[in-house]
């Protein structure tokens, strides 16, 4: 099902927890691990600090670029080579690779030779204007990978069972498909959440994806839970701790309605405390 997990890595506190997740799931699948840290080129393209270093009479930018550059190196092999100590201590054949570019476009052209791709929740800046690794990386990531995204939370926590979110849309479907085959493979129960205080469509719902489970052999169950804000109703079911890993459809909505009312997608794996594994 899975042969090869892409996880990015900064070497932050919530890299080495992605990190952890890779292993754990790489063992339960008997999949490879790649490990790619990304130089950020814009990092070794600077306009603004050629422009301050002119003006204030520093020597020009170009002068602290072999420096620059020596340093992002030498951090990059430093935080592959913890990647690769990381899955040995854990019992997992890794590669790393280091890559020059701009982050969120590498990671999806490295990631289309790969099954999966393993993404932290927040990375190494991401106190730099309150967005996070989701304002940018991750969220790119997820609308134009192709490939199902795992984002994974500060903490690391066994999974011992799963959940996904059905709403009968097509991203929901193939979601629901991921997250079927992934519990046969896993033996995880699955637990599968529908919200709605339709009484007719839950059941219409809860029909669908019975139809969808027949063929796979696995331990589920269907909740169907009332609410009309999916994210807040997802968030408070991840809170009670039933479930170590929630799959869903990323984006289930058109772009105008995110810019109007936000994205369950975007709030869920913001907020979440658990990995949140999303397919389109």
């Amino acid at each position: 099902m899975v042969k090869n997990i892409l996880v990015p890595t900064d070497g932050s506190d919530y890299g080495k927890t992605a990190i952890a997740y890779g292993i754990h799931i790489a063992r339960k699948l008997n999949a490879q691990l790649t490990g790619l840290h990304v130089v950020d080129v814009r990092l070794l393209q600077s306009p603004v600090f050629t422009d301050i270093s002119g003006a204030i009479g520093l020597p020009p930018y170009q002068e602290f670029l072999p420096v620059i550059e020596s340093g992002l190196n030498v951090k990059a092999e430093s935080i592959l080579k913890e990647f690769r100590e990381q899955c040995e201590a854990g019992g997992v054949h890794a590669e790393t690779k280091k890559v020059l570019g701009v982050i969120d476009e590498t990671i999806i052209e490295e990631g289309k030779v790969c099954d999966w791709i393993l993404l932290a929740q927040r990375g190494e800046h991401f106190h730099i204007g309150g967005r996070a690794i989701l304002g940018s990386t991750a969220q790119s990531v997820v609308r134009r990978s192709g490939k199902p995204v795992m984002v994974t939370p500060e903490h690391f926590r066994e999974i011992e069972s799963m959940a996904v979110a059905y709403d009968g849309s097509i991203p929901a479907h193939k979601a629901l498909k991921l997250a079927t085959e992934l519990s046969e493979a896993a033996a995880w129960p699955l637990s599968i959440i529908i919200i709605t205080d339709d009484q007719p469509l839950g059941a219409k719902l809860s029909e669908q994806s019975e139809a969808l489970l027949d063929p796979f052999k696995i331990d589920s169950a269907i909740l169907i839970l009332g609410g009309k804000n999916e994210d807040k109703v997802l968030l408070r079911f991840i809170q009670e701790g039933s479930v170590e890993l929630l799959v869903m459809g990323a984006y289930g909505h058109n772009r105008l309605r995110e810019l109007l009312v936000g994205s369950t997608t975007s709030t869920v794996i913001r907020k979440s405390t658990i990995p949140v594994l999303l397919t389109r």
